[in-house]
C-alpha cells in the first residue's frame, strides 16, 4: 500500500486527500536547483498522517522489500516525498536514502542510535550540537530530511558529483567512502517509491524525459570528458544499425542535417579502425524548455526537420556511423544553457539525465 503524495512548500506542508484525482506540485526554484523542478503523482491510496507525518508511523505501511523491511522501506518512502516536495531534483533522493541508509540502516534512531555517535538522532544521524535541530525536531524523518536536503542544496555542483562527494559535503562522515555501496540499493528503492507512488518530474516546461534510445537497445561506451588527447563532449551509447533514435525530451528541431563532408554511408576509418572522417555526420540538435539542449550524431537517416516540433519518445532519426565514427552508435550531448547548443554548452550527461530521473 502506498498513500498519497502530499504538496508541502519548503515553509509548510499541506496534505491533499484526493485518491484519483492528479495531484501537481507546482514548481518552485530552490537553492542549488537549476533549472525549477515540478512533480506529480496520481495518489494511489488516502491515510491519515501519523505523529511525525512519517509513513511507518501511520497505519497506511509499505511492504518489506529484498532486505529491507516495510518500516525502512517506509522511511525511504518520506526522504523521497520530502525530496519531492522540495522539487529536488530526484538524483538528490537518491544521495539522500543511501546517506541514511549507511548512516541508520533506515531506522529512525533515537538517542545515541545504539552506538557511541556522541548526541546523533535519527535517520541521518543528525546532532543537535551541530545546529541540524532540537533532539525532537531530528527524530521527525520528514524534518530531517528537509534538512539534508537544505543542506546538500548548498553545495555547489552536488549535481556533476558522484554520490559519495555528495553525501559527504553534507555528512562530514569519518568513513566517507561508505555511502557508495549503497547506491545501486538506493536506486532501487526510489525507483521502486516513485511507481507506487505514481511520480513522474519534469525540468521545468521541458516535461518528462527519456532515453534517447529504445530501453535494453544499447550498452554504454564512452564516457563525457578527456579522451585520446580531445574532449569528448557526450556520450556514445552502442547500439544496432536502424535503431531508433528518440527524443529525450519536448522540444523544437533547431538543426536535422549532414554536419559531414559526406553522409551518405559511413566514415571512413583508418588502418587500425579509428574514424578519420570530421563532423557529426546525419545530425539533429533539439532546443528544450529552459534553457536546455541535446544533440543526436552519427545517424543513417533523420526523420524531422528544422522547426518541427517534437514530443519525449519521438523518432527522429535512426543509429548508424556517419561523420566521426568507428561503429554503429550514438553521440548523445546536453547542453545547458542553451542556446547556443555548441561545444561550449556542453555538460555531462549521465549526471544530468539522472537528476531528470534517466539512468543512462
Amino acid at each position: 500500500m502506498s498513500r498519497a503524495l502530499p504538496i508541502a512548500l519548503a515553509a509548510a506542508a499541506v496534505l491533499i486527500l484526493a485518491p484519483v484525482v492528479l495531484v501537481v506540485l507546482v514548481a518552485a526554484t530552490v537553492v542549488g536547483s537549476s533549472p525549477a523542478w515540478a512533480c506529480t503523482a496520481v495518489p494511489l491510496t488516502t491515510s491519515a498522517t501519523g505523529p511525525t507525518g512519517d509513513p511507518a508511523a501511520t497505519g497506511d505501511t509499505w511492504p518489506a522489500e529484498g532486505s529491507w523491511s516495510g518500516e525502512q522501506v517506509g522511511h525511504a518512502a518520506t526522504i523521497v516525498e520530502v525530496g519531492a516536495e522540495l522539487h529536488v531534483p530526484p538524483a538528490g533522493w537518491t544521495i539522500a536514502v543511501a546517506t541514511a541508509m549507511q548512516e541508520s540502516s533506515l531506522r529512525n534512531l533515537g538517542h545515541l542510535g545504539g552506538r557511541n555517535d556522541h548526541d546523533s538522532l535519527g535517520l541521518f544521524q543528525q546532532r543537535p550540537s551541530q545546529g541540524w535541530g532540537t533532539p525532537e525536531q531530528i527524530l521527525d524523518p520528514r524534518y530531517a530530511a528537509g534538512k539534508f536536503y537544505e543542506a546538500l542544496l548548498k553545495v555547489d555542483g552536488w549535481q556533476s558529483m558522484s554520490l559519495t562527494q555528495a553525501a559527504q559535503q553534507v555528512q562530514r562522515s569519518a568513513y566517507p567512502d561508505a555511502y557508495a555501496k549503497w547506491q545501486a540499493e538506493a536506486e532501487h528503492l526510489v525507483e521502486l517509491i516513485k511507481g507506487r507512488l505514481g511520480i513522474t518530474c519534469s525540468a521545468g516546461g521541458t516535461g518528462p524525459w527519456r532515453l534517447p534510445l529504445p530501453e535494453g537497445s544499447y550498452e554504454f561506451g564512452s564516457p563525457y570528458g578527456p579522451r585520446g588527447g580531445a574532449m569528448h563532449r557526450g556520450v556514445d551509447l552502442m547500439a544496432s544499425y536502424g535503431t531508433p533514435i528518440l527524443a529525450a525530451a519536448a522540444g523544437t528541431v533547431t538543426s536535422a542535417e549532414c554536419t559531414s563532408p559526406f553522409c551518405d554511408r559511413p566514415g571512413d576509418r583508418d588502418r587500425n579502425g579509428y574514424g578519420i572522417t570530421p563532423g557529426c555526420g546525419l545530425a539533429v540538435e533539439i532546443q528544450h524548455a529552459d534553457g536546455i539542449g541535446t544533440t543526436y550524431c552519427h545517424a543513417s537517416s533523420l526523420s524531422v526537420h528544422v522547426g518541427q516540433q517534437v514530443n519525449a519518445g519521438d523518432e527522429i532519426g535512426r543509429v548508424g556511423s556517419t561523420g566521426h565514427s568507428s561503429g554503429n552508435h550514438l553521440h548523445f550531448q546536453v547542453h545547458q544553457p542553451a542556446p547556443p547548443i555548441n561545444n561550449s554548452t556542453t555538460i555531462d550527461p549521465v549526471p544530468f539525465m539522472a537528476g531528470v530521473g534517466v539512468h543512462l
